[in-house]
């Protein structure tokens, strides 16, 4: 059980004569086999009451419950729940770019018949901005030049960088 060579027993038993004494160690074996029978049979009375108590509780179904829980496929039960009818699955197989009725593509290249407007019409003008946005805000921004950086009052002069190599 405890896995002891008989060195190690030898050992055990030398300390425990100059500890206890020869008078005394009689009694100390008596108390340690009492002890140790005492753990054996409270092993047993336990092991007897976790036996009867599964007996009791009827584990088949305590092992068909785990079967279930073991198989359980959880994408499956979810789909099951929240998709009963298959709407979601169906919105989400089916390619938005597509005629549902005819499977043809509507708006890939917005042909003609995209945008349902005769082939001989006049293609569509450039968006305009609207009027009420002023002319100077459609311009480009003018380059701002960036402030010349200087150093602040507690750095010393020493480690300033020189003015070659200070940012422009």
């Amino acid at each position: 059980m405890f896995n002891f060579s008989w060195s190690e027993i030898g050992v055990i038993v030398a300390v425990a004569l100059v500890l206890i004494g020869p008078k005394d160690m009689p009694v100390a074996v008596r108390a340690v086999m009492g002890t140790i029978r005492k753990a054996r049979r409270m092993a047993a009375d336990f092991q007897g009451h976790v036996d009867d108590m599964m007996r009791e509780a009827n584990l088949g179904e305590v092992r068909d419950t785990l079967n279930e829980f073991r198989n359980l496929n959880v994408a499956d039960a979810l789909e099951r729940n929240l998709d009963p009818d298959g709407s979601l699955r169906e919105t989400f197989d089916t390619d938005p770019m597509t005629d549902p009725a005819t499977g043809a593509e509507t708006v890939g290249e917005l042909g003609a018949e995209a945008l349902d407007r005769p082939e001989d019409a006049d293609p569509i003008p450039p968006a305009e901005p609207p009027a009420f946005i002023p002319p100077a805000a459609l311009a480009a921004p003018a380059a701002v030049p960036a402030p010349a950086l200087t150093p602040p009052a507690f750095v010393p002069p020493a480690f300033v960088p020189p003015a070659s190599l200070a940012p422009r």
